[in-house]
């Protein structure tokens, strides 16, 4: 199994957080960067997505805003990358080339979100509050109402969000809606949380999240 990168705490409760911007054109980097510093977030920029897995790897940052249409080693092929290490930080994945199967493709890669190029400043700076707010919650308290389950620390925000959706009874639509997001998306997350956790149906990944006993057995998967 791959290495686990986890949350960088400080990268989420610092004044600045820093947001990793990878896309081969200079003028995106260059706007993203200005308005994400007038939102008050610390960035940095890549043209291509080998050079910033290298940094990624010692820098954790609170959120990485992703071109799926990089040069050479595209956007999906990082994702890849990021799920295999067991990234915990937000993806926000944007392309000038969108298309239903791309989206999914991307979620399933474990992307939070995609936004259409040209998409309006105020949407992008939406996303990355959101996200990263997410974040600074999920690094600073425990799902609210359960352990300090096994393989907790794995998950990403929005992850957790769904999880207590999920623990608490929630159908994907109901979840969906108190997310705000799509059922699918639920659904696509749920199966990203029982991959995480090494649960094999519902009820295990229940006797997991409520029991901290399960220690043992979840290291004996890994």
């Amino acid at each position: 199994m791959g290495q686990f990168f986890p949350l960088d705490r400080h990268s989420v409760s610092g004044a600045d957080p820093k947001v990793f911007i990878v896309d081969d054109d200079s003028s995106v980097g260059d706007a993203l960067t200005l308005l994400l510093r007038l939102e008050g977030f610390a960035t940095r920029c890549f043209s291509d997505g080998r050079s910033f897995l290298e940094m990624v790897r010692a820098e954790p940052p609170a959120c990485v805003i992703l071109d799926l249409q990089l040069p050479g080693f595209s956007g999906l092929s990082v994702l890849k990358e990021l799920s295999a290490m067991r990234f915990a930080s937000p993806i926000i994945v944007i392309s000038g080339l969108s298309d239903v199967p791309t989206a999914v493709a991307a979620m399933k890669s474990g992307a939070l979100d995609f936004l259409e190029k040209p998409f309006p400043a105020s949407a992008m700076a939406a996303k990355v509050h959101e996200a990263v707010g997410a974040q600074r919650r999920a690094a600073e308290s425990l799902i609210q109402g359960f352990a300090d389950f096994p393989g907790r620390h794995l998950l990403t925000g929005r992850e957790r969000e769904v999880l207590g959706q999920v623990a608490n009874g929630s159908s994907n639509k109901e979840a969906g809606r108190r997310l705000g997001i799509s059922p699918r998306t639920v659904e696509v997350h749920r199966a990203r949380i029982m991959s995480k956790l090494g649960a094999k149906n519902a009820a295990d990944l229940m006797r997991i999240v409520l029991s901290q006993s399960a220690g043992q057995s979840y290291a004996s998967m890994r």
